[in-house]
């Protein structure tokens, strides 16, 4: 079974590689070419904000069930920068490399084929293939012309606007409720329920921050300080939008406190919610680049 399993992920990386090859510009009629076109921009927008995402997170975006159907659609994109770069006579950085998976946090093998064309890119140890796509994402966030691209290609951003939710998320307020006393304490006491390791010791429940903040749940692991948002079930919309936002606050100031005590900065903080993430927020959840766990218990 072991050695069957191998013989599938090497089916899987020479697909992907021949894909990368294979795809065609976005300007087509196949699905995959129309799905690309809804995907670019989504892109643009990760580009714009610093963040990358993983593959299941832009193909729940994209209403995609199946994540691995993005592997043409990547390609297609791929092979229309390539073509830009070519009609522009400038270095277009490949911007399918910000679409990552959870195991390794890398793109797909294919991406090679766009990087590093003499050499095979899964045969690099992994220093290696993290410092080459760190150096494609360094110039992906740092292009200044992405809205050029999309202009050029008839495209434009998504039209997601959460000025609304933003304005009654800020005035939000009140106590603290049973339900999310609850929760946070079920939280603490099972960490593996949001991710981290069965051996991860019992969490820290309202741990301060210097800037007044409390965590609701803190973990110390050998991986590093985990903080953990809880919104229960009674939390609607506006309360779970606060908590997106109160998570990128946490990790700033997080990674502040590692910073001025001479800690490797490795800081993280992720939304646990007790059901499942509202599609509205999908595409800010993904701007935003916050890890969210759905469907937490409480008990």
């Amino acid at each position: 079974m072991f050695g069957l399993s191998i013989a599938y992920r090497k089916l899987e990386v020479a697909l992907d590689r021949v894909t990368a090859r294979i795809a065609e510009h976005i300007s087509g009629e196949k699905q995959y070419q129309e799905c690309a076109r809804r995907a670019l921009p989504i892109l643009v927008r990760q580009a714009e904000a610093g963040n990358s995402i993983f593959y299941s997170d832009l193909a729940k975006e994209l209403g995609m069930p199946n994540p691995r159907n993005l592997n043409y659609v990547l390609g297609s994109i791929g092979r229309t920068i390539e073509n830009l770069r070519k009609e522009w006579k400038e270095k277009v950085p490949p911007i399918q490399c910000l679409v990552i998976n959870k195991r390794e946090h890398l793109p797909g093998e294919g991406i090679g084929w766009f990087l590093i064309k003499e050499e095979e890119f899964r045969k690099l140890p992994p220093a290696r293939k993290r410092a080459l796509v760190d150096a494609e994402l360094a110039k992906v966030y740092g292009y200044p012309r992405w809205r050029k691209v999309l202009q050029t290609l008839n495209l434009s951003l998504p039209p997601q606007s959460y000025e609304e939710l933003n304005k009654a998320a800020a005035k939000l307020g009140g106590g603290e409720s049973q339900s999310h006393r609850m929760m946070k304490e079920f939280v603490s006491r099972h960490p593996s329920v949001v991710g981290l390791p069965y051996s991860t010791g019992e969490g820290e429940l309202e741990k301060p921050l210097p800037s007044g903040d409390r965590l609701d749940v803190s973990f110390s692991t050998k991986a590093g300080w985990v903080a953990v948002e809880v919104k229960s079930e009674i939390s609607d919309e506006v309360d779970i939008t606060r908590g997106l936002y109160q998570c990128v606050k946490y990790i700033a100031v997080m990674q502040a406190v590692e910073a001025s005590e001479k800690r490797e900065i490795n800081a993280r903080a992720l939304l646990a919610i007790a059901g499942e993430l509202p599609e509205k927020l999908i595409p800010l959840r993904n701007t935003l680049g916050i890890t969210v766990v759905e469907n937490v218990p409480s008990k």
